[in-house]
């Protein structure tokens, strides 16, 4: 009985070819895209679930509050680990570490010359309980006391190999491993983790190694006394026992906070709290970061909307397969009453067409499968490049099965209980039909060609507007000069005055270069230094979080940075002159800018006094995400605050190579002045378009979505173009016979088709232009929802349906009437 099901079924494909390859080719779309898309929010999803009780395990990290301005930090102070391993017994396992700024790591090598690897990253200092709460597989060494005496480190297997290869990890244990200069030995060996984590670290040196007294810089750093500094290096994990509570453990720790550290009187305004992150979430919160600086920070609500656009362009297939099958009823009407009559019953001819359904359906998901691996490469930017198309592991091969199932029973449902209604007394007589069945049909079929339309318009109405807000940012005057400038920051380990001193006489005796600046970060960047100020004039005092620039006296010019009264900062002046912008001589109440220029700052953690010499005009500190804050400019006076090299460079001859021979005469002059350190730059122009990434690839992402929905709409209009025309061969004849020209009747088959899209753009234009302002809403500054976005997409898609339908409607219209006629 299936073999027949399945023989019947490859019959009808075969005598309905066209309409067989429209169904294939939008189902083929729809779970293409459906697979890709559970393959990345799949990857997401799963990182760091594989660590036993992974809902129990979470990170303590710290928010801030400076008058109304929110700040967050993954890291924490010193001392509350020890606190929290003597006062909270329902924590099962507390492990802090700290991050080890990029160390050079010293090998003893042969004939005594040790081997240097520079500048590494995800080095840590840990103690045992790290190994606790995660979930390593041990090579070599004692899990419980590996990282319990100073100087002892634990390497991960690929680093140990990098370390010490061709030797087993048992003869790895008592090797030296140096750090910077703290000499330690291996007592531990741990297999690299292979699932999705974020937990990259591959050395551990042991936590106490940073308490001896030799070590002071580290000691220093880990401030383990200090209740009021924190630090994104110190980082701590906590496991909590099985019947904790979370919230209450959240309270406990800030009440450990405020015994510890009690709020002064000077901190009026401001607050400062621990709050537990589970782990969870560590993959997709960006406003507490992650260790690897340079790994990926996941978005979820990009993955919703992956998961909608997979949802969207399945429906458009499912939509055009039902509107097709149920457009050709009328033709199996006797096939289904014959049938019938030799003594099928309603549920053999359900099965019949729902296995035709399947059939299809599987035809598709193969297609869809051989795709994906080039779907994968061609969206390579986009998708995460540890992801591999990898299709045969259980989780994807379940997926598949229930995406064929399910899209199977969507498609073909409807179709199989409509088919399988026929009464074969009425079908025999040519009466398959009745008149409330066809009117039934045309109004499901209308229905589900209008929520075609309405997701290919909101498809192209969301594109048009990503694009327009992408182009406004790139496009708009942020208030300062971006292009045609590099900016280098000399080696945080080597920089020194001197140095960075000769390197600034070295680009300035450069012919190519138009004028040099050193400082701190650039006018927007990522990077942000902010600190408490305090303004008094006698009768009131206003403290505000400032954001703080620091230049030397190119810096205003090099950015070309409006000045709107006063003086730029000078060569001769010291940190305790400063110039402000716009929004805060506002914040300070002064009307007029003028006003501002004299008046006296006090600095929190800095200079007490700092002087207004001048007011410059607002310029966007980050990307337009984020309004524009009170801003301080001064001159840097530690390393730190002088390390960063702004360089302007003169006009580049059309077809020329001016820029590429200055920055090789940098990188030459780099090498000379610190020649440990890889020369690194970056054009400050590529560093802002950086800041709109996530919105370029959602713009990517919409203008395939809109390309495939239009698609997959016009395919299902192609097929119905098609019927419809052949059933209305015979009017088509009698209407030209009676005088109707070829334009009056390719009208007249397109009118019911220009109805529907209007009545979508009806119905998607509210609910678009609602999403449009939810989403617009993420930028402090942004641009208008113009009407012409969607008179774009009305447009659009009247133009792509009326050009797909012509093809049919103008062979039907020319079609010679004698032939159409010739039954009659």
């Amino acid at each position: 009985m299936i073999k027949n099901y399945f023989k019947i079924a490859i019959r009808g494909f075969w005598k309905h070819k066209l309409f067989t390859l429209i169904n294939i080719i939008g189902l083929s779309i729809g779970i293409s895209a459906a697979l890709v898309i559970y393959l990345i929010v799949n990857f997401d999803l799963t990182f760091d679930k594989f660590h036993k009780n992974s809902d129990r395990i979470y990170r303590v990290a710290s928010n801030f509050s400076f008058q109304g301005e929110k700040g967050y930090n993954g890291g924490i102070c010193g001392p509350l680990a020890g606190a929290i391993k003597s006062q909270l017994p329902a924590v099962e396992a507390t492990a802090p570490f700290f991050c080890m700024s990029s160390p050079n790591i010293f090998i003893p090598g042969k004939k005594g010359v040790p081997v240097r690897f520079k500048n590494q990253d995800n080095v840590v200092i840990a103690d045992d309980a790290y190994f606790k709460i995660f979930n390593y597989k041990w090579l070599a060494g004692n899990p419980g006391n590996a990282l319990s005496a100073p100087n002892q480190c634990v390497l991960t297997s690929d680093q140990a190999q990098k370390y010490f290869s061709g030797i087993p990890y048992s003869q790895m244990i008592g090797k030296v491993v140096t750090y910077d200069t703290i000499k330690t030995t291996v007592t531990g060996v741990v297999e690299t983790l292979k699932a999705n984590t974020d937990l990259t670290f591959h050395d551990f040196v042991s936590y106490s190694t940073a308490t001896l007294a030799a070590n002071k810089t580290l000691v220093d750093q880990l401030q383990l006394k200090e209740w009021e500094s924190t630090n994104s290096a110190s980082q701590l994990f906590i496991k909590l026992s099985a019947k904790a509570s979370p919230g209450r453990i959240e309270k406990q720790l800030n009440d450990i906070l405020k015994k510890n550290s009690p709020p002064r009187a000077e901190d009026k305004g401001s607050t400062h709290g621990f709050v537990l992150q589970p782990l969870s979430d560590l993959h997709f919160n960006e406003k507490f970061g992650i260790f690897d600086f340079t790994a990926r920070v996941a978005n979820k609500t990009t993955l919703y909307f992956l998961l909608v656009i997979a949802a969207f362009l399945l429906v458009l297939g499912c939509i055009n397969f039902i509107n097709l099958t149920t457009a050709q009823a009328t033709q199996r009407a006797k096939e289904i009453g014959i049938r019938k009559t030799m003594g099928s019953n309603r549920e053999q001819l359900i099965i019949q067409f729902l296995s035709e359904t399947f059939l299809i359906t599987l035809v598709a998901v193969i297609i869809s499968i051989a795709l994906t691996p080039v779907i994968l490469k061609l969206f390579a930017d986009f998708v995460p490049k540890e992801l591999k198309a990898d299709l045969l592991q259980p989780g994807i091969i379940v997926f598949l099965v229930l995406l064929t199932l399910v899209v199977s029973l969507a498609s073909g449902f409807y179709p199989a209980i409509m088919l399988s209604a026929y009464k074969p007394a009425m079908v025999l007589k040519n009466q398959s039909a009745s008149n409330s069945s066809k009117t039934r049909n045309a109004w499901l079929r209308k229905s589900l060609t209008v929520t075609q339309f309405i997701i290919a318009q909101f498809f192209i109405m969301a594109t048009v507007l990503v694009s327009k807000q992408i182009y406004y940012a790139l496009h708009k005057d942020l208030g300062f000069k971006k292009d045609a400038i590099i900016v280098v920051n000399s080696p945080w380990k080597n920089r020194t005055a001197g140095k960075n001193q000769v390197f600034l006489n070295a680009l300035r005796a450069m012919p190519q270069i138009k004028l040099v600046s050193s400082g701190g970060a650039p006018p927007s960047s990522g990077n942000t230094n902010s600190t408490l100020v305090t303004y008094k004039d006698g009768k009131k005092e206003v403290k505000t979080d400032v954001q703080l620039k620091f230049a030397d006296e190119n810096y205003m010019k090099l950015y070309n940075l409006k000045l709107l009264v006063g003086r730029e900062l000078r060569r001769d002046d010291t940190s305790k002159s400063v110039v402000i912008n716009a929004t805060y001589a506002k914040v300070l109440g002064f009307r007029n800018p003028a006003d501002a220029v004299g008046k006296t700052l006090e600095h929190f953690n800095g200079p007490k006094a700092l002087q207004i010499v001048g007011v410059v005009a607002d310029f966007h500190q980050r990307s337009l995400h984020e309004p524009i804050k009170p801003l301080a400019i001064y001159c840097g006076t530690t390393n730190w605050q002088t390390g960063t090299f702004h360089i302007a460079l003169k006009p580049e001859s059309p077809g020329g190579n001016e820029w590429k021979s200055t920055i090789a005469a940098i990188g030459k002059s780099w090498k000379q002045v610190y020649p440990d350190d890889d020369f690194e730059y970056s054009f400050f122009d590529e560093s802002i378009a950086k800041f709109y990434e996530e919105e370029k690839h959602t713009s990517t992402l919409l203008t395939w979505a809109t390309g495939l929905s239009i698609f997959i709409s016009c395919l299902g209009l192609l097929g119905l173009a098609i019927y419809t025309t052949n059933q209305r061969t015979k009017e088509i004849g009698v209407r030209k016979v009676l005088g109707a020209s070829v334009s009056q009747i390719v009208a007249l088959l397109s009118k019911e088709l220009v109805v529907l899209i209007l009545l979508a753009f009806a119905i998607v234009t509210p609910i678009a232009w609602w999403a449009m302002n939810k989403w617009m809403e993420g930028f402090a500054d942004r641009t208008n929802i113009s009407w012409w976005i969607f008179a774009i997409s009305a447009g659009g898609m009247l133009f792509a349906a009326v050009f797909t339908s012509s093809f049919q409607t103008v062979k039907a219209a020319i079609a010679n009437p004698v032939k159409s006629l010739r039954s009659e």
